[in-house]
């Protein structure tokens, strides 16, 4: 079997070490030929694809995958893989493709629960390029009779990027805005539920996220409690100077449901709350 993925970042590369014994021969884009050499470093062979043409060698590396992973944000124009390189694809015909979005395309809902049927309603821009590419994806697994399960991300977190770490950084803050929640998703449950639907290729949607939504501050507060630090005074959300991107994250409040990717994948999380993850991630940075 022969793995492409499309953006080989930080939730491409745990799922890659998740699977790698299945395949044999990974290959991964990125924008920079540093990132290159980094990954080449990893095992995973690089491919340069900026988004704007079609990336070299490419096209002949798609014709040849079983698996495609698709993990690159659209932007105005649209999905750029699907624009440059869905034909290959297509002509590829890969037994399993999955495609990384985000529980931004909900919108907000004043803290209510939502799931894969709840209608999506985005509020940034960002979000409703996702909804697009999301149904460009599924129209393209539709007309071409081929498999793409899409993911939508809650808050990604895991080893090096956490609030323990933002707290030797320094960076963390504890913004209070009465009645917000966020989902969080360990990077690990990322790998592990895509390497639990490689078993079931299928056309579906699921939210790929935590068992509890839970207010940012108490993240940051039981952080410090691991470290043995007082936790940072409290920022009231309207005193806070955030940028455009952190104050539109505040301006969506839901709570995601995962019960779906339970039942169907039949997948157990690994760290199904914060705490659990953030005590596991405070063990292994101790050795």
């Amino acid at each position: 079997m022969r793995l492409f993925v499309f953006g080989a970042g930080y939730s491409s590369q745990a799922f890659i070490e998740e699977v790698r014994e299945k395949f044999d021969w990974i290959g991964g884009t990125t924008r920079s030929a540093e990132k290159a050499d980094l990954l080449r470093a990893k095992g995973i062979t690089p491919f340069l694809f900026d988004g704007k043409k079609p990336g070299e060698g490419i096209t002949e590396a798609l014709a040849q995958a079983t698996h495609v992973l698709l993990s690159i944000a659209p932007d105005e124009a649209g999905d750029p893989v699907l624009i440059h390189h869905g034909k290959d694809i297509a002509a590829a015909r890969p037994e399993w493709m999955a495609y990384l979005s985000t529980v931004g395309v909900y919108g907000d809902h004043d803290g209510a629960w939502v799931d894969e049927t709840t209608p999506c309603k985005p509020v940034s821009k960002r979000s409703v390029q996702r909804v697009a590419a999301e149904e460009a994806w599924l129209d393209f697994a539709k007309e071409e009779k081929l498999p793409v399960q899409i993911y939508r991300l809650s808050g990604i977190y895991g080893p090096g990027r956490n609030a323990l770490e933002n707290l030797r950084k320094g960076t963390a803050r504890r913004l209070i805005k009465l009645g917000q929640v966020f989902n969080r998703i360990h990077v690990a449950d990322i790998a592990g539920a895509l390497a639990a639907s490689m078993k079931k290729p299928q056309t579906n949607i699921f939210n790929l996220t935590d068992d509890e939504p839970a207010p940012p501050q108490d993240v940051v507060t039981f952080a410090a409690l691991l470290l043995g630090v007082q936790p940072p005074e409290e920022i009231a959300f309207e005193d806070a100077n955030l940028s455009p991107m952190a104050r539109s994250f505040y301006g969506e409040n839901k709570r995601v449901s995962n019960k779906k990717i339970k039942n169907d994948l039949n997948y157990k999380f690994k760290f199904p709350n914060y705490r659990s993850a953030l005590e596991s991630l405070h063990e292994n940075s101790h050795g």
